[in-house]
């Protein structure tokens, strides 16, 4: 079985730990009512929390985190895979916490797991500042994980700016490629669309991206427009920028339509880098 169907969740978390739980429970219950058989949450969706001590203070370790607990749960009641696309988690050998993608199978098993390997530490033209690595502690390895109907590559947004990752997973198997983020406002309506459709494109894969939106805090908004693509680059489902879901039919056949049209992956060629002569020799 090579299709099924897929829902984002999209969602405005705060520090709220309990009311985003209730909130994305809600929406995942309803994505699966719709169809859904796999089913991805945001970034950060037990907390995004500004206050820093608080945030601290709120997160738990893995084997207490009552999100993904409660997760775990759900997958089991409803028989849905279920993509918790990045939980805060509290580390025992770091001050700082990872940002983990869960995902969880339809027996409430945990299949995979992945920390974010790339911080996100900016400074925008607009003043807005984000300094990622002094709340987290970046993982180091990329993560493919086996589902029923096929293999699937994790990442965490910022991770969507480095196209060599993609590549590597879709390399090794995957024809899913997930995306949870809570991208900025200001970054989302510059390059959101843009980077997940050349991730679809350039791997020949589907992109399954759910998304933060709206207003978290006095300083922090995030773009929304949750995203499921196919791997010609189509945009099949649009979240907007409200809270909800989008659902879209995913064919993992079509993946393989589309890398014997264009075969980037196979076409893929070493090379050597041949370092600029300085003028004055180019002159002799």
């Amino acid at each position: 079985m090579s299709s099924f169907t897929a829902g984002c969740i999209q969602m405005t978390s705060t520090g709220d730990v309990q009311g985003n739980l209730d909130i994305a429970t809600t929406l995942i219950r309803e994505a699966v009512s719709a169809g859904a058989d796999f089913i991805a949450t945001p970034e950060v969706t037990n907390i995004l929390e500004p206050n820093k001590a608080e945030a601290r203070a709120k997160a738990q370790y893995q084997e207490d985190d009552i999100t993904l607990k409660s997760f775990r749960a759900l997958a089991e009641e409803t028989g849905a895979w279920i993509l918790a696309g990045s939980l805060v988690i509290k580390k025992p050998d770091d001050d700082r916490r990872a940002n983990r993608s869960f995902l969880i199978r339809p027996d409430g098993g945990i299949a995979a797991q992945y920390d974010k390997i790339h911080m996100f530490d900016v400074e925008l033209s607009n003043g807005e500042s984000h300094k990622e690595s002094r709340a987290y502690a970046p993982g180091n390895k990329a993560q493919l994980a086996e589902t029923t109907w096929g293999t699937f590559g994790l990442s965490v947004c910022y991770d969507v700016r480095f196209a060599h990752l993609y590549q590597q997973l879709a390399l090794n198997g995957a024809k899913v490629l997930t995306v949870p983020a809570a991208f900025t406002a200001t970054t989302g309506q510059a390059h959101w669309h843009v980077l997940l459709r050349a991730r679809a494109i350039e791997n020949g894969a589907f992109v399954i991206a759910p998304a933060q939106c709206g207003q978290h805090s006095e300083k922090r908004r995030t773009y929304g427009h949750s995203l499921i693509i196919d791997p010609w680059g189509e945009v099949l489902a649009d979240g907007g920028n409200e809270p909800g879901f989008i659902t879209a039919r995913i064919d993992l056949a079509e993946a393989e339509k589309r890398r014997r049209q264009v075969p980037n992956l196979s076409n893929i060629v070493d090379f050597t880098l041949q370092a600029p002569e300085s003028v004055s020799d180019a002159a002799e």
